[in-house]
């Protein structure tokens, strides 16, 4: 029973990752009806964004390592993946005919190689060490039924929970999300009636880039910081957009809770 509880918290942190690339993979798919590829290179590249500002600047070493640089660090790398994403729709996409998908997706497919090359170049292939947004040492936990849940477990599902409802927020209250949500529907339909097609698809390229790097920056620490960090997160994300539906970003997110669940359960012997 206890093997089986600590499965289980451990399942649901690792799919509380999982969930936030999913969502930013199923935001673009619901504007677009495309996988962006590169999504968990554009995540790579806001968690860089986040160690540059809290590690290479001084800041942790000059104030002391605590949570709030690191969650400043993941607001501003948050931001500044929400400017890169609207770029590459606006300079890379929109040109080319919506209804022609093969040139996008190699689009996303360079895109891919392209981020990954350059961040080896910048940064290299060494693994670093990226601080933690939430306590994790060793007795940074609640022991439950002799399972150990961690704190850092803990930040993870409240932080994807608030994130998600602010989501939900701008989606459904906001004038821009609810342009999203029409050029989800129909594109066509939604560019008769007078909705700017292309800014609404660069705030959706906007959103799902920010989503990503908040999802890379809770698990680089977990993994160290390094080019290919996301490599085999993004495949299990791809798996939970497609058990959540790609047009459903609640679906994504249960999808990354199940898809962690059966990962971590299915990891050998419980007996």
């Amino acid at each position: 029973m206890q093997l089986l509880i600590q499965r289980i918290f451990d399942g649901i942190s690792d799919g509380a990752v999982y969930s936030a690339i999913a969502v930013a993979l199923v935001l673009i798919f619901k504007a677009t009806t495309l996988i962006n590829f590169a999504q968990g290179e554009m995540a790579m590249l806001g968690a860089f964004f986040a160690y540059i500002f809290a590690v290479q600047s001084g800041l942790l070493d000059f104030l002391g390592n605590t949570y709030l640089i690191i969650w400043v660090a993941a607001i501003i790398s948050m931001v500044l993946s929400a400017a890169f994403g609207a770029t590459v729709e606006r300079v890379l996409t929109r040109p080319f005919d919506p209804e022609d998908h093969l040139p996008v997706v190699l689009i996303t497919l360079g895109l891919f190689l392209g981020i990954n090359a350059v961040a080896g170049i910048v940064w290299n292939y060494q693994a670093r060490i990226m601080p933690s947004m939430f306590p994790n040492g060793s007795d940074d936990k609640i022991v439950i039924f002799g399972a150990r849940l961690f704190y850092d477990t803990i930040g993870t599902i409240v932080t994807l929970g608030v994130v998600l409802y602010i989501l939900f927020l701008i989606l459904n209250k906001t004038k821009m999300g609810l342009a999203f949500r029409a050029v989800s529907a129909n594109v066509e339909s939604a560019r008769l009636v007078g909705v700017r097609t292309g800014r609404v698809l660069s705030f959706g390229w906007a959103l799902a880039s920010a989503f990503g790097a908040l999802g890379a920056v809770i698990v680089a620490p977990r993994i160290t910081l390094q080019p290919s960090m996301m490599a085999a997160i993004v495949i299990y994300a791809f798996a939970a957009a497609a058990v959540g539906g790609l047009d459903s970003v609640g679906g994504a997110a249960l999808g990354g809770l199940i898809v962690g669940l059966t990962k971590s359960l299915g990891n050998g012997d419980l007996g």
